[in-house]
C-alpha cells in the first residue's frame, strides 16, 4: 500500500540481507525496503536490534499498537532533519503565538466538519441543519471570542460532540454512538473512530519526521511526556476528511458489518482481522486520493497535504506567515 506496510498477524520481523522478512506460520514474506517509509505493527511481533539498526539507517518509522488497537508508540530513527534555529523559534511561537495557532487548528476542524455534514445535508439529511448552522455561525464566533486555550478547547469539544450527535441521521442504527469512549472502545462506531484516529496519528508522526519540526512542541494540545503532541494538532483538521469519510463510506455501503467484522466482549469492542484489513485498505485508498491544490496548481494526495500543513506551520513560525490548516472547501 504505497510507502506504508501493515503487519496484522503475529510473527517475527527481521532483516534478511537488504530486505525485510516477516515470518508467520512457517512461511516467509519479503518486504522491499525501497519506497518503504513506515511500518504499522497491529499484532504481536518479535524484533531484534539488528532490525532496528537497519530501519534506522533506512529512515523507516515503525508504529506499534496494543491489543485494543490503540497507539502504543513509535520507533523513531535518529532525526535526520535537525534545525536548531527552528527549534528555538518553535519554542518562542509556543510562548508568543500559541493562542493564534491553536485557534487556527480549531478553525480548520470546524470548517471541515461543516463540509462533511453539508454533503449529507445536500443529500436529503436535512436533520443536520441545526449543527451545520451552528458550525457556520456560533462556533466561529465563539472561537474568535476565545481569549485562552481553555476556551478554544471548549469550542473544539462542542464541535465534535455536535458532529457525533448527527450520526443518528447518517449511519445505521447499530452504529449510532451514545458517547465517545476511547480506551478501550465500547461499541462498533467507537472502535472505528479509535482505529482510524490512531492510523492517522501514525501518518502524521511520519510526516512531521520528514520536516524540521519538533514533535514534542504543540499548540492546541498540552505538551505531554509520553506522546508526540504536535502530531495530535496537525492531524485534527484531517480527521473529518480522512477518518470519518472512510467510516461513513464503509458503514453505509455495508462493507463493514457489526455481525461480521467486530469482536465484542463484556466491556470493549474491536475490529477483527478481516475488519481491520477492510478498514486499512479503504483508509490507504483515501489518503492516497488526489485533489487539485488551488495554491500549488497541481494535484496532490491527502498524505502530501498533511506534510504541506507542516510546512505551512514552519512558515508561520519562521516567517510570521498566516497559518491555515487544510481546508476541504478551499482544497489547500
Amino acid at each position: 500500500m504505497g510507502s506504508t506496510r501493515y503487519i496484522t498477524s503475529m510473527g517475527e520481523l527481521s532483516r534478511k540481507d537488504n530486505s525485510l522478512m516477516f515470518r508467520k506460520e512457517g512461511k516467509n514474506i519479503y518486504i522491499p525496503v525501497e519506497n518503504t517509509k513506515e511500518i504499522y505493527c497491529l499484532s504481536e511481533i518479535s524484533i531484534n536490534t539488528k532490525l532496528l539498526d537497519f530501519l534506522s539507517r533506512n529512515h523507516i518509522v515503525m508504529h506499534f499498537f496494543n491489543y485494543y488497537e490503540g497507539y502504543s508508540g513509535t520507533f523513531y530513527p535518529k532525526e535526520h532533519y535537525c534545525s536548531g534555529k527552528l527549534l528555538v523559534k518553535q519554542v518562542e511561537a509556543y510562548r508568543d503565538k500559541r493562542l493564534y495557532i491553536a485557534k487556527a487548528f480549531v478553525s480548520g476542524i470546524i470548517g471541515n466538519l461543516y463540509e462533511v455534514l453539508y454533503h449529507y445535508y445536500k443529500h436529503d439529511k436535512k436533520e443536520t441543519k441545526e449543527t451545520i448552522d451552528w458550525l457556520n455561525k456560533e462556533a466561529k464566533m465563539n472561537l474568535n471570542q476565545a481569549d485562552g486555550i481553555k476556551q478554544v478547547l471548549q469550542v473544539e469539544g462542542e464541535a465534535w460532540q455536535r458532529f457525533y450527535g448527527e450520526f443518528k441521521h447518517i449511519l445505521p442504527e447499530e452504529f449510532i454512538m451514545n458517547r465517545r469512549v476511547k480506551r478501550p472502545p465500547d461499541n462498533p462506531i467507537n472502535a472505528l473512530i479509535s482505529f482510524g484516529n490512531t492510523l492517522l496519528y501514525g501518518k502524521t508522526v511520519t510526516a512531521i519526521y520528514q520536516t524540521h519540526l519538533d514533535q514534542r512542541i504543540s499548540f492546541l494540545h498540552e505538551l505531554a511526556d509520553r506522546r508526540f503532541s504536535l502530531s495530535l494538532d496537525i492531524s485534527e483538521a484531517f480527521k473529518p476528511v480522512i477518518v470519518f469519510r472512510t467510516i461513513f463510506d464503509l458503514v453505509n455501503n455495508r462493507k463493514l458489518q457489526v455481525e461480521k467484522h467486530f469482536n465484542r466482549k463484556y466491556n470493549y469492542c474491536l475490529l477483527n482481522e478481516e475488519g481491520r484489513n477492510i478498514f486499512i485498505k479503504a483508509f490507504e485508498e483515501r489518503i492516497e486520493t488526489t485533489f487539485l491544490n488551488d495554491k500549488l496548481g497541481r494535484k496532490v494526495t491527502y498524505r502530501t497535504a498533511i506534510k504541506l500543513d507542516c510546512y505551512k506551520l514552519i512558515k508561520c513560525i519562521l516567517e510570521d506567515k498566516e497559518f491555515m490548516p487544510f481546508s476541504l472547501k478551499n482544497k489547500y
